[in-house]
């Protein structure tokens, strides 16, 4: 049985080494143009060298989006980008424009492709259209039910691949093809600017009455219209599976590193868990808890089992649920003295309760009792950010384990 591959976000340098460190099996990024997020850090051409060679160290494959809609001024320079990194070993090219697909075949005739979810791939007459164009992954459309999805996995050549998103926000538009970025405040969400205005709040005005202002109800309590919850597919690794998919992707390029070591550690034990004993598999609710440390809103399980109601609406806020703070990484360890040198993220207070984990490894919880600048003089707190501290671990910890604590 080949195993769901696990694809992590990487929106910087650093995250890309914290979703391979902390269990994905492939990362998607984007470089300093052409992807869909240019409010991500996205990668300068000597970060596409480390962070592909980073992760092919550790046998995780590194997929890079073009998959804006161009424009005609967009052509020449993504053909001029594509020689310059052309020998860089990216095993996939994201692509949603045919145009960009005709030229990354001209410049990079071996380039692996795959389709984005923004083509809005919804049924197997159009895969099998894809296929003959030399794609061999689709991102399915969002808006697809499992039962779609098996269909069109039937209707395939065996060799194109099938990737979904299984966590992360959800557009309000038609595989994200939308145009209210762009009219609200001219920043085109098909470019990569898209300032999320369907989570706005909004009020009426009549023409004849300027300044008076009717809030815009779905229902009683809220004015939230287009506001979905987010993703979230963790229980559902079994039917992920069975339905003949091969690569289950996490959405949140401009998320916090807390946010992809935190995701991409609950999904890794869910899939890992599965693939153990798929006929005996069983959910565990703590890997839902520890999803929930990182910000969230509230869940969803989107299309794949029926289309969304009002249930999957959030008419109240469209604020994240932050329970938990991201305080810090640690940058070394010394197994001797039990001490451990962290980068701090978020302020700490001596007697803080903090929890720290890590790749692989469960959580553990104590108290922050010594505290330490980097000449090793006690502290009472630590308000700096990326301050330097020592810190006196309960436990052994590595490089790269994070700290949080409830706020």
């Amino acid at each position: 049985m080949r195993k769901l591959e696990l694809l992590a976000p990487a929106g910087d340098l650093e995250k890309l080494k914290i979703a391979v460190d902390y269990g994905a099996d492939a990362v998607y990024f984007g470089g300093e143009m052409f992807s869909l997020r240019a409010g991500a850090g996205n990668f300068s051409e000597s970060e596409i060298i480390e962070g592909v060679k980073y992760a092919h160290d550790k046998g995780v494959k590194c997929h890079m989006a073009f998959n804006i809609f161009a424009h005609n001024e967009d052509i020449e320079p993504l053909t001029q980008y594509l020689k310059k990194i052309k020998k860089i070993p990216i095993d996939a090219f994201i692509v949603s424009d045919p145009g960009i697909i005709s030229i990354i075949k001209d410049v990079i005739p071996e380039a692996e492709l795959h389709l984005s979810t923004q083509a809005n791939m919804t049924n197997y007459a159009t895969a099998n259209f894809w296929y003959r164009q030399g794609v061999r992954r689709l991102v399915l459309a969002r808006e697809l039910t499992f039962e779609e999805i098996k269909d069109i996995k039937s209707n395939i050549p065996d060799d194109m691949e099938l990737e979904a998103f299984v966590h992360g926000a959800m557009c309000i538009s038609y595989s994200g093809r939308c145009l209210l970025s762009n009219f609200m405040i001219n920043r085109d969400a098909n470019r990569g600017q898209c300032a999320h205005p369907c989570r706005w709040k909004y009020k009426l005005v009549e023409e004849q009455r300027p300044g008076e202002h009717y809030p815009v109800e779905e229902d009683s309590r809220g004015t939230y219209i287009m506001n979905s919850k987010d993703l979230c597919m963790l229980e559902y690794i079994p039917q992920l599976a069975d339905a003949g998919i091969s690569s289950v992707k996490i959405e949140g390029r401009m998320k916090s590193v807390f946010y992809v070591a935190t995701v991409v550690s609950a999904y890794r034990r869910a899939i890992d868990t599965y693939y153990d004993n798929p006929d005996g598999f069983v959910y565990n609710p703590e890997w839902m808890e520890e999803l929930k440390k990182a910000s969230h809103r509230e869940f969803t399980t989107g299309f794949y089992f029926n289309k969304p109601t009002d249930k999957d609406q959030n008419y109240q806020t469209s604020d994240y649920t932050r329970d938990y703070s991201f305080i810090g990484m640690v940058r070394s360890y010394d197994p001797e003295t039990k001490i451990a040198v962290v980068e701090q993220r978020n302020k700490m207070i001596l007697g803080d309760e903090i929890e720290i984990f890590g790749p692989g490894k469960p959580y553990f919880s104590q108290v922050l009792d010594v505290l330490q600048n980097e000449d090793g003089e006690s502290i009472e707190s630590a308000p700096h950010p990326q301050q330097i501290v020592r810190i006196k671990m309960r436990q052994p910890v590595a490089e790269n384990f994070i700290l949080r604590k409830r706020k």
